[in-house]
């Protein structure tokens, strides 16, 4: 079955170079439950422009994502986050977790050889609705103790999550390269009952 999943380089999301043609991506907003976590990664740099930074700010730079590509099938997210954020998400875990909404908005650059150029190659116009996954009774939802050693500063710690869609289409841009773009639903809309 066909799936989106990339491994994604944290290096090169922090420090990116333009000779360099490895795949990046980032978490732009994400709220679990009652949480928003804070966009606090201010000055990383957009492939496209790799002179500008980015113009939405970073919540986490993705280290792996995963979808199987089918309107029901879970998302998952690695990705680095700031010392703050982690303090903030390790306080709730600890606690009772009741909302299990969430709230969120990413994108993913690659590489296209042909065109020479990146380019965003899953990414989303309007934030996405989902739900906390559940494995058994615990949610799918971790932050490391230890900060991560692939980029020492900022220090950062990495959160693991997956997201099922609420009971709404929505919809995902994806491409295969420069240009060559394509829609994906994700989500279900379920009617209201009479």
């Amino acid at each position: 079955m066909p799936q989106f999943a990339r491994a994604l380089d944290v290096y090169q999301g922090y420090n990116f170079k333009k000779d360099k043609q490895s795949s990046v991506g980032y978490i732009t907003q994400l709220k679990l439950g009652d949480i928003t976590l804070t966009a606090d990664q201010e000055t990383i740099k957009d492939p496209e422009q790799p002179d500008k930074a980015l113009t939405d700010k970073v919540v986490g730079v993705l280290n792996h994502y995963m979808w199987e590509l089918g309107t029901t099938d879970a998302m998952y997210f690695s990705a680095q986050i700031s010392t703050a954020n982690k303090q903030i998400l390790a306080a709730a875990l600890t606690g009772t977790w009741a909302n299990t909404e969430v709230v969120f908005k990413y994108v993913i650059y690659e590489y296209d050889p042909l065109q020479k150029k990146y380019y965003k190659s899953n990414f989303i116009d309007a934030e996405l609705k989902g739900i906390l996954e559940k494995n058994g009774d615990d949610l799918n939802l971790s932050v490391a103790d230890d900060p991560s050693a692939e980029v020492q500063s900022p220090k950062n710690f990495t959160l693991q999550v997956g997201i099922k869609p609420q009971t709404q289409s929505q919809t995902i841009n994806m491409a295969t390269g420069s240009g060559k773009n394509l829609v994906k639903e994700w989500g279900v809309t379920e009617s209201a009952a009479a």
